[in-house]
């Protein structure tokens, strides 16, 4: 009688409970949007509206992640990247989102910081989204139906 062997959850990988997400958007529906669906992945979450409230959080919460818009009022999120680094705090890896096509000169310099770990243009994908994020904070994704029958994890986001 043979039995079919039971997947093992990776022991190298982390609980995405563990994990503190800040997010950061002047557009306060994409922060409702991208809260959920980091929510969702299980990850604990924290936002923040301008770069000045982002830096602020940063440094009072120490997120694993940052989930950062380009193009933020006041300081920009190049700034914020440039900021963290001087700080002190350039080893939160940081994933640079931006609702304005970019040339690819202008997306190489931003993803030749230390820190940028990856560059994601609007609208974002929720499960690509989700996927770069484990895959960065090396965490178990959660136990859903990842299929693409139209369920929440299928749209995108703007």
């Amino acid at each position: 009688m043979d039995e079919e062997p039971q997947l093992q959850p990776d022991p190298q990988l982390a609980s995405p409970g563990e994990k503190l997400v800040l997010l950061v958007d002047d557009d306060e529906s994409l922060l409702d949007l991208m809260e959920h669906v980091v929510q969702k992945e299980g990850f604990r979450t924290d936002r923040a509206m301008d770069g000045t409230e982002a830096l602020r959080k940063v440094q009072a919460l120490s997120p694993d992640l940052v989930v950062l818009d380009f193009m933020l009022p006041g300081m920009g999120g190049y700034e914020v990247v440039r900021e963290l680094q001087a700080a002190g705090c350039g080893d939160i890896p940081v994933i640079v989102i931006t609702g304005r096509h970019m040339d690819r000169k202008n997306v190489e310099m931003v993803r030749l910081e230390s820190n940028v770990k990856e560059f994601m243009e609007k609208p974002l994908r929720p499960a690509v989204m989700a996927a770069t994020i484990h895959n960065i904070l090396r965490t178990r994704p959660p136990d859903v139906n990842r299929t693409s029958g139209g369920g929440p994890m299928s749209g995108g986001l703007r």
